[in-house]
């Protein structure tokens, strides 16, 4: 069974990239990120994180704690 378009397409098709946002303060950035925002995969979400907040949460970051935690 297939779902109509638009209705939460699951299927694997390729969704259209929009404007990068940090997961923390909101900054927004072109595709592709930045060399220096930092990407983090949590709970199976891929979340991206401008070079402020990663810099003010390297700690963090490095000792693996999801960004909920920070």
């Amino acid at each position: 069974m297939t779902s109509p378009p638009g209705d939460g397409d699951r299927g694997g098709s390729p969704t259209e990239p929009g404007p990068l946002m940090c997961a923390r303060c909101g900054a927004r950035a072109a595709e592709p990120p930045p060399v220096t925002w930092t990407c983090s995969v949590e709970n199976g979400v891929r979340r991206y994180f401008c070079e402020a907040c990663a810099r003010e949460n390297l700690r963090a970051i490095e000792g693996r704690l999801d960004s909920e935690w920070w």
